[in-house]
C-alpha cells in the first residue's frame, strides 16, 4: 500500500480545486448517495483521543476511513494537534490501496467546505473577515475565503492578545494586500464583520450572538464533538441555520442539541444541509439583512473525495 505525505497531499490538492470537490461531494451527500456513520471518539488517557470516521460515497463507489489522533498538547512540541491517516480501499476487492496524511487532508477540506458555504451564503460584497483562532485552520480559512469573497480586512482573535499579534504578523507577510488587525478579544474582532469564522479548539463558548450584526455570515467550525461549544444559543436562534450533515448536527453539535432540548428552537429551524443549497434545492441567503450560520462538523465524505483526487493526481493505484 502506497503512502502519500503531507507535502504530496498539498501539491495535489490546491484550495481552489478542493472547494469544487467538496461542493460536488456535499450535493451527493444531500441526495442520499453516501453512507456516513457518525464520528467515533475513543478516549486514550483522559486528555488525548482517537477519532474514527468511516464512510462510503456511491455512484461511483468510493470508501475508506480517516483515523485521527487528537493530542491538544502537540503544538507545544511543534506538532499538529491532529495527526493520522486517511485510507482508501479498492471497491472491487476490499484491499487497502493508499494511505495519506490526514492532517493535510483535514486542513484543506475543512477550509474548502467553509469557503464553499461562504460563497453560497455570504453577501457578495463582504470584505471584512474575522477569524477566531490562530492555528492551522485559521491560516487555511484565510486562504480559502479569499478565493470566494473580496476580503480587504482581516481581524484576528486568539487565546491571548500576544498569540493574535503573532499570527496576524505572519499572515500579513503572506497576504500583503490585506489589512490585518490583532484584536484584544473576540467581541472586538467580530463587531461589524461581514464574515466570521470560529476555528478554535475551545470547549467553552467564545462567540455570542448579540455581537453579530445584520447581514453577517458566520461559519462555526472548531467544535467537532458534543463536549465542545464555540457559539451560544442566541447565535443559533437569530441566524438562518445551515449544516453540513443533519444526522451529525443533531447528534454532535452541542449548541443545536441544547437549543432543541430546551425548546428554544425546533428541528425545522435547520433550513437545510448545505448540499441542498449547492444543488439549488433550497435557497441560501434570502436578503442582505439576514444573518446566516453554517455549522460545520466535517464528514468522512469530504475526506474521501479529496483523498481520491489526491490519489489520482499522485498516480497512486
Amino acid at each position: 500500500m502506497k503512502h502519500l505525505t503531507a507535502e504530496q497531499v498539498r501539491a495535489a490538492l490546491p484550495m481552489s480545486e478542493a472547494i469544487e470537490i467538496v461542493k460536488d461531494t456535499m450535493i451527493r451527500v444531500s441526495e442520499g448517495r453516501a453512507n456516513l456513520p457518525l464520528r467515533t471518539i475513543m478516549d486514550i488517557d483522559g486528555t488525548n483521543k482517537l477519532g474514527m470516521m468511516p464512510g462510503t460515497l456511491h455512484d461511483p463507489t468510493l470508501y475508506g476511513v480517516k483515523l485521527l489522533s487528537l493530542f491538544p498538547g502537540n503544538p507545544a512540541r511543534g506538532l499538529s494537534s491532529h495527526i493520522g491517516v486517511v485510507i482508501l480501499f479498492d471497491a472491487a476487492t476490499g484491499a487497502p490501496v493508499v494511505s495519506m496524511d490526514a492532517d493535510a487532508i483535514t486542513a484543506i477540506r475543512t477550509a474548502a467546505a467553509t469557503a464553499a458555504a461562504t460563497r453560497a451564503l455570504a453577501r457578495e460584497e463582504a470584505e471584512v473577515l474575522a477569524i477566531v483562532g490562530t492555528g492551522e485552520q485559521a491560516q487555511t480559512h484565510i486562504d480559502a475565503i479569499r478565493l470566494v469573497r473580496p476580503v480587504r480586512e482581516i481581524r484576528i482573535a486568539g487565546r491571548t492578545p500576544d498569540s493574535a499579534e503573532r499570527f496576524a504578523r505572519r499572515q500579513a507577510d503572506r497576504h500583503p494586500d490585506v489589512t490585518f488587525t490583532a484584536c484584544t478579544g473576540v467581541e472586538e474582532a467580530v463587531r461589524g464583520a461581514d464574515i466570521v469564522c470560529t476555528v478554535s479548539s475551545s470547549a467553552e463558548i467564545v462567540l455570542r450572538g448579540r455581537w453579530i450584526g445584520a447581514g453577517a455570515h458566520v461559519n462555526a467550525v472548531g467544535a467537532s464533538i458534543p463536549t465542545m461549544q464555540e457559539i451560544d444559543t442566541e447565535m443559533v436562534k437569530r441566524a438562518r441555520l445551515f449544516v453540513d450533515y443533519k444526522p451529525s448536527a443533531l447528534a454532535q453539535a452541542r449548541e443545536i442539541i441544547s437549543a432543541l432540548e430546551t425548546g428554544e428552537i425546533a428541528e425545522t429551524h435547520i433550513q437545510a444541509e448545505i448540499g441542498e443549497v449547492f444543488g439549488q434545492r433550497v435557497p441560501g441567503r434570502t436578503s442582505p439583512e439576514e444573518m446566516t450560520l453554517y455549522r460545520s462538523l466535517g464528514i468522512a465524505a469530504q475526506d474521501l473525495a479529496c483523498a481520491d483526487h489526491v490519489r489520482r493526481q499522485a498516480g497512486a493505484p
